[in-house]
């Protein structure tokens, strides 16, 4: 395969997407669909000056766009609507990336974990945070044993957005951004712990904190509660702390601890650099105990270097490619996307029972996806505006007389 033709489904995130994709090479975007003529227009501007708008096919409707040219699938549309559109792709026969999480309820993870088993397609959840430099060092730290045993990792994913912002961000009464509980916008607080620690989650509790002041500024949102407080067991033994997306002005930082070491980024410490401390008594040859630094970029650091997110962005193509290409490995895949989803839904219903324990299933066992395969719960209004089974906050959960 000399190139890995891609169609990106949703124009708002996905726009973005079309232009990192076509300056990667072996990649090009041979459709892309979006019901927004506006956003198809401004896409169409993007594909000339790249000198593909000839290779370019624009589309309106997900039905007809998915019988198009293309090897891969790009979800950039609404949240809590990606399973859906991810299980039609996968029966066509396309592989799957898709944004954020895997699915909005449990019984979509099943369903999804069943279709890329049943497709033999690759599945990649895009969730970035973890490939930038520095987490990317923290991983390398990890992963090559120099922190020791991991015991202990948290992150925080803070996103304050004023009033205008979170209008900018919220376009109706039913979009996803009014009712996502604070648990649910879980991959770039939980992604990058998972890479860095190697580790799968296996049980969970939280806590959430409502703010009276986010519902004065912004009364067409729900979703009240500026901060979670999530904790996980992970297959491997450790504890990892994390948030959902938490409205407040922290800056988001990350840190793993082991039997040897600990290295952090943010909070107080630059988003370029790491802060690496071992023990005293068993430093690596050629660390000090104590060490702020920027770590040295790599080839695919410098190519990734004018994308989003830090540099994030450009990683979810290259991962995709060379999965595709050379068959290498996806470390977001299908099952790991469910268990991030998964722990985001029993986040939120351990904060609606007084901080239970819940187990997250393994998706990769049948008989354990076959105890959740009917669970639709969402606190995510259907299409005619109803059906909601969740609280969007704390405050309102109080009122309808959850435990809190």
């Amino acid at each position: 395969m000399n190139e890995v033709k891609f169609g990106v489904f949703g124009l708002w995130r996905g726009a973005c997407f079309v232009g990192i994709i076509n300056k990667y090479e072996g990649a090009v975007v041979t459709a892309v669909c979006d019901k927004s003529e506006v956003r198809r227009n401004d896409v169409k501007n993007i594909c000339e000056k790249a000198g593909v708008l000839d290779r370019v096919s624009f589309y309106e409707d997900f039905d007809e766009f998915i019988e198009g040219d293309m090897d891969v699938v790009f979800l950039c549309n609404n949240f809590n609507e990606h399973a859906k559109y991810a299980i039609k792709a996968l029966e066509k026969g396309k592989h799957v990336i898709s944004e954020c999480i895997a699915g909005a309820t449990l019984k979509e993870c099943v369903d999804l974990c069943r279709a890329v088993e049943k497709s033999g397609c690759k599945y990649m959840i895009a969730e970035n945070y973890p490939f930038t430099n520095t987490r990317l060092e923290m991983a390398r730290l990890s992963h090559e044993g120099l922190l020791g045993k991991i015991l202990y990792a948290d992150g925080e994913y803070n996103h304050p957005s004023s009033t205008e912002e979170l209008k900018y961000l919220t376009p109706g009464v039913n979009h996803w951004r009014a009712w996502y509980p604070r648990t649910y916008y879980i991959t770039h607080s939980m992604g990058p712990l998972m890479y860095m620690a190697n580790a799968m989650p296996v049980k969970v509790n939280a806590r959430a904190v409502y703010s009276p002041a986010l519902k004065d500024v912004a009364p067409f949102r729900h979703n009240a509660d500026a901060i979670t407080d999530i904790h996980c067991v992970m297959d491997n033994g450790a504890i990892c702390r994390f948030c959902g997306c938490n409205q407040t002005a922290s800056p988001s930082g990350y840190r793993i601890m082991g039997e040897r070491g600990a290295a952090e980024m943010g909070r107080g410490v630059e988003n370029n650099k790491v802060m690496l401390t071992f023990n005293h008594w068993e430093v690596p040859e050629g660390y000090k105990q104590y060490q702020v630094y920027e770590p040295e970029k790599t080839d695919l650091i410098k190519l990734s270097e004018d994308s989003g997110h830090g540099g994030g962005d450009f990683f979810m193509i290259h991962n995709m490619v060379e999965a595709i290409k050379n068959d290498a490995p996806i470390f977001f895949d299908v099952y790991k996307g469910a268990a991030m989803t998964a722990t985001a839904i029993y986040s939120w219903l351990s904060i609606l029972n007084d901080g239970a324990t819940y187990y997250i299933p393994d998706f990769r066992n049948e008989e354990e996806r076959k105890l959740i395969e009917n669970d639709d719960r969402t606190p995510f209004p259907r299409e005619d505006g109803t059906g909601m089974d969740f609280p969007a906050c704390t405050k309102d959960a109080a009122d309808m007389g959850y435990k809190i």
